[in-house]
């Protein structure tokens, strides 16, 4: 397996973009899968600096329904003909931060005749590629709206991220998980799928200090290797490296990685 990251907050070398948004590019069992499309196009400009050509992408998904994850996808859609794009159902209902701004979708995704609303809690992509619904995940750790919300029959409600998605991809013997940005709570997604390896954004990056040494400790008693930038943050991304080590590395737009 060889995953590209083509935005993240951070640039790794001259020449590429960065952006407060994530996109990655996966190939694994003769696929190639998007990952999320950034904020903007600038994922795709990205793409094209890297040497990679967004064509020949077979199937793209939408880890939930925040702009900085699909404000891309209408660029990518003009630039491949044939790949579906997977989404939650709920992934295109309305979404706001806590200050009330609206961080959802483009209204033209909405109908598009390449979206395809993920018609199982498991589904299965191709042999040893899933994707899983949020509802699969338990919540036994808290993992509060953190005053973001959504519209349920015209009412503003505390979001529960029904609108998420996680890539399970088993290779090899290991499972190898990528979750947008673990808004249902990174222990909860953990705990859940034991993956070998974690690759994706914890939404750290308003956690108070306090907060962070047991989410640490929690962590560090799973066997498995933290791939993780964008919503983390970097301050908590410094705690958890100090208390994790090798166990968690960085990423940043133009990193690549074989697994």
């Amino acid at each position: 397996m060889k995953v590209h990251c083509l935005i993240e907050n951070s640039a790794s070398g001259p020449g590429l973009e960065a952006e407060h948004g994530l996109s990655l590019l996966i190939e694994s069992g003769g696929l190639r899968i998007l990952f999320d499309a950034g904020a903007t196009p600038a994922f795709a400009r990205n793409a094209d600096r890297m040497g990679i050509d967004l064509g020949t992408v077979d199937v793209a998904i939408l880890s939930h329904g925040h702009y900085d994850h699909g404000g891309g996808m209408l660029r990518f859609l003009e630039l491949n003909s044939k790949s579906p794009l997977w989404a939650s159902p709920h992934a295109l209902e309305p979404h706001f931060n806590a200050s009330g701004k609206d961080i959802g979708l483009a209204p033209e995704l909405i109908g598009h005749n390449r979206l395809r609303p993920i018609p199982a809690d498991v589904l299965e992509i191709a042999p040893g590629i899933t994707l899983h619904a949020a509802c699969t995940v338990s919540q036994p750790y808290p993992a509060p709206a953190a005053g973001m919300s959504t519209l349920r029959g015209g009412i503003r409600v505390p979001d529960d991220f029904r609108h998420e998605l996680y890539l399970l991809i088993e290779e090899n013997g290991r499972r190898i998980l990528f979750s947008g940005c673990s808004h249902r709570g990174i222990l909860n997604i953990v705990g859940h799928f034991r993956p070998d390896i974690l690759v994706g954004g914890f939404h750290l990056m308003r956690t108070p200090p306090d907060g962070l040494p047991p989410i640490a400790a929690a962590l560090s008693q799973f066997p498995t290797r933290y791939f993780t930038g964008h919503c983390t943050g970097e301050h908590s991304y410094d705690y958890l490296k100090d208390r994790l080590g090798d166990q968690l590395h960085a990423f940043s737009t133009g990193s690549i990685w074989e697994f």
